[in-house]
C-alpha cells in the first residue's frame, strides 16, 4: 500500500515522513509527550528514531492495515538490521500519535 491508500491521514503522514527519511515531519506528527516500544521494551523516542529510522534510512512497505489504519503490517528496512516483517500500533490523541509500539511480526 502506499501511504496515500492508508485511512488514517495521520498515521499516513508517519509513514511518508519515515521513507522520505524527514525527521522533522515525523515528529510533527507526534504528542509532545509521546511514547514508543520496540518488541515489548520501552524506548526514548528521538534516539529509537535516530538509531532505527534516519540514521539508517530507514523504510517501511505497508502490506495491510487493521483497525481504522491504527495497525500496520507492514516490510521494514533499514541499514542495521535489513529487512523485516514488523507491526506497528499507533494510539492517537486528537490530530496527533501519542503512542508507538512496534516490533517483529
Amino acid at each position: 500500500m502506499n501511504p496515500e491508500d492508508l485511512s488514517n491521514s495521520v498515521v499516513a503522514k508517519l509513514v511518508t515522513a519515515i521513507n522520505d527519511g524527514d525527521r522533522a515531519a515525523f515528529l510533527a506528527q507526534l504528542t509532545p509527550d509521546a511514547t514508543l516500544t520496540d518488541d515489548g521494551t520501552e524506548r526514548t523516542v528521538g534516539d529509537w528514531i535516530d538509531r532505527e529510522i534516519f540514521t539508517v534510512n530507514g523504510h517501511m512497505t505497508v502490506d495491510r492495515e487493521e483497525d481504522q489504519g491504527l495497525q500496520l503490517y507492514a516490510r521494514y528496512r533499514n541499514d542495521t538490521w535489513g529487512a523485516m516483517s514488523t507491526v506497528w500500533r499507533f494510539r492517537l490523541s486528537g490530530d496527533k500519535i501519542s503512542r508507538i509500539d512496534t516490533g517483529q511480526a
